[in-house]
């Protein structure tokens, strides 16, 4: 269950919703939960948190353009910028505040579905890897 409950708490942080998972894992580390499942439970959910995000905005252009969220001329030049340094910047996504935007302007600008899993996969489980060495 604890495990579970990481992976839900580590699912929404990644969302657009704001919430943390960080404290929940150095909890669960500190109780002597198994590091190994718990690295890899917040990492699986905050990667399909963020893959949320991703198609959340790669079926909301359309929605954003419409009701005018989201400026025809603006989105053109931030796809321009995106598709020279996109990749780079999907490895931030692991940032409070800022990351969560990235994984969803990635869906918005249509960035390659499998580098973009590829390159949330590393940023996230860095993070988390990082977290567990610091308390462990």
């Amino acid at each position: 269950m604890i495990y579970l409950t990481l992976f839900f708490s580590a699912f929404i942080s990644a969302t657009l919703i704001p919430f943390g998972s960080e404290a929940l894992l150095i909890y669960d580390i500190k109780e002597g939960y198994n590091v190994y499942f718990l690295i890899l439970f917040a990492t699986l959910g905050n990667t399909l948190g963020s893959i949320l995000n991703y198609f959340l905005g790669l079926k909301g252009e359309n929605f954003l353009v419409k009701n005018n969220f989201l400026k025809e001329k603006l989105l053109l030049k931030t796809k321009n910028y995106f598709y020279k340094y996109g990749w780079f910047c999907i490895l931030f996504s692991w940032l409070p505040i800022i990351g969560d935007p990235i994984t969803f302007i990635a869906g918005v600008l249509k960035f390659n579905l499998k580098l973009f899993i590829l390159l949330v996969l590393i940023a996230k489980f860095s993070r988390y890897f990082f977290i567990a060495l610091l308390v462990y």
